[in-house]
């Protein structure tokens, strides 16, 4: 992409152990979600779309089902978002978004993940200045003018559009996610989205390599592997 932004770690290598912390990931959110906008993906447009996310991430229909259905059911744990900041090797900007029933416990376990890779967990708004909280599309089309029209006409916000190997990118406030991702269903038939999500961009990118990617690494793997974590967003360029 000509503009770095950071998806779910889809390139997580298939083994079960990894796709259960995936699934149990999506399985907490769409609990979370449905649970505070109804079950309903018709009337509950964020869980719609997490649910669309989740099958593309070919997360089991079982998976999904026992999470709306415990939603439903009223009972179960309450879960909070808890979101950290600071510094990981290399001087990277890092947010680390959670979902947990036990705050101190997840402070815990995302401090470590800073403290044995020799980085800082810093302040809450100590780097978040530093992004944007922006919605993002991405799909197979060939016309940026097309796309941006459509937008305009439906009176979207748009804060970018690049076009590069066949595919759009689309950025826009994620106040305006729901009225962008309508509009680009309404324009464009048998619309497919490889991204359809609502993410933190970094405003500038920090350049890594040698021994402080190889800690960094270490860092993503060790966030990415705490339960109560849901996405790691920096700013690392490799």
């Amino acid at each position: 992409m000509g503009r770095a932004f950071q998806n779910r770690k889809e390139s997580m290598a298939k083994t079960s152990d990894q796709n259960a912390k995936v699934y149990s990931k999506y399985s907490r959110e769409i609990y979370v979600t449905a649970k505070q906008g109804g079950p309903e993906p018709e009337s509950n447009l964020a869980l719609r779309s997490l649910l669309d996310r989740a099958k593309r991430d070919q997360v089991p229909a079982h998976v999904i089902q026992k999470a709306i259905d415990k939603a439903e059911g009223g009972a179960g744990e309450d879960f909070a978002v808890a979101r950290y900041e600071g510094y990981a090797p290399g001087n990277v900007m890092v947010i680390v978004d959670c979902l947990t029933d036990n705050p101190n416990r997840t402070f815990g376990e995302v401090r470590q993940c800073f403290v044995k890779t020799k980085s800082k967990i810093g302040t809450e708004g100590s780097v978040m200045h530093m992004f944007d909280h922006s919605a993002i599309f991405v799909f197979a089309h060939d016309d940026e003018e097309a796309v941006l029209e459509a937008l305009m006409m439906a009176d979207v916000d748009v804060t970018d559009i690049e076009h590069e190997d066949g595919k759009i990118t689309v950025f826009a406030p994620q106040q305006e996610y729901f009225k962008a991702k309508q509009a680009l269903l309404d324009s464009f038939e048998g619309i497919e989205f490889d991204v359809d999500e609502i993410q933190f961009i970094p405003k500038v990118m920090t350049q890594i390599s040698g021994e402080d990617k190889e800690m960094f690494d270490k860092f993503m793997e060790m966030a990415n592997d705490q339960d109560d974590v849901q996405n790691v967003y920096h700013n690392a360029e490799f």
